[in-house]
């Protein structure tokens, strides 16, 4: 399976920030030594690919620097052109393991899910919405025609939703807290907001009985968030769901991914337990089972010649 990184372009942040930058640092290490899987780095993403879902005005004032002081609290990183670069290079690594999903069946991007960015403006930690950029470009390129986008990170995909609002050839499911960020909720074509302190078994219903309702449409890509966030042991959680939930829900969505034919581009999307250790373990399993779908070379996208 091919795997894209970009975590060595650093985003230099201010001591104490509470975003886990490290994450992807080791979540690559992990995986180096894994044989099925193939490591690239990413081209950046072009600015005619962001402008497919971004407002011209807000993709210059990112990469000219002119972002304002509520842009930049919206986003919750301070602007420098390393966040620049590494924006670009995370939506560009979504853009090619969904090419490499179409090809391969699975794929993966280890950054990603910046599902909080809307077309003008970022917030969330999210600068460009990647799955968005990677959808539109598999569209205007004709590799795709419709693609469902499968959230089950712990924060409702605002952005998402909202770029995808008024579009039926994009299917948004978001799995999400109820009581968590964002407190104002756009609408997914499937939301199933759960209250807090949500653990395995309700967390996993939820799951299997949304991800078969997102599949049924003719799907031709599919885009898995899959955050680490759900876990009990999140900073920014609020539910319960343990380790081997997260493996369950994983092994759940690649089985319909399987069943339905379609490929999917999986993103690592949020994570910020207490020790950094367990959020690389939750996304190191997310990034194998995958493997192993790539592996089978068993899904074939409707509508894509073979």
């Amino acid at each position: 399976m091919r795997a894209f990184y970009c975590d060595h372009f650093v985003l230099p942040l201010p001591a104490g920030h509470r975003f886990p930058m490290d994450k992807y640092r080791l979540l690559r290490e992990r995986i180096e030594g894994v044989d099925a899987i193939d490591l690239t780095v990413p081209d950046a993403t072009t600015l005619e690919d962001l402008e497919r879902v971004h407002t011209p005005g807000y993709v210059a004032r990112v990469t000219d620097g002119s972002l304002s002081r509520e842009d930049i609290r919206r986003i919750g990183f301070p602007w420098s052109a390393q966040l620049v670069e590494r924006s670009r290079r995370s939506v560009g690594g979504t853009i090619a393991a969904a090419r490499a999903a179409v090809e391969d069946g699975a794929s993966v991007n280890l950054a990603g899910g910046t599902h909080h960015a809307f077309a003008d403006r970022g917030e969330g930690f999210c600068v460009f919405n990647d799955v968005a950029v990677a959808v539109r470009t598999l569209q205007s390129d004709g590799t795709a025609r419709r693609c469902a986008v499968l959230d089950l990170d712990v924060h409702q995909g605002n952005g998402t939703a909202a770029i995808f609002g008024k579009d039926d050839s994009v299917f948004t499911l978001s799995v999400h807290g109820a009581n968590n960020f964002p407190f104002r909720k756009e609408c997914s074509d499937l939301d199933v907001a759960l209250p807090d302190g949500t653990g395995d078994d309700a967390f996993l219903d939820a799951v299997a009985s949304a991800v078969p309702r997102a599949l049924a449409h003719g799907i031709d890509v599919a885009f898995f968030l899959a955050g680490a966030d759900p876990f009990e042991s999140d900073r920014l959680g609020r539910l319960a769901v343990t380790k081997d939930g997260l493996r369950e829900r994983d092994e759940i969505v690649f089985d319909e991914l399987v069943k339905a034919g379609v490929p999917v581009a999986v993103v690592m999307s949020g994570g910020y337990a207490r020790d950094v250790a367990d959020t690389v373990d939750i996304h190191e399993v997310t990034v194998r089972a995958a493997a192993g779908v790539a592996g089978a070379r068993s899904v074939v996208p409707a509508g894509v010649p073979s």
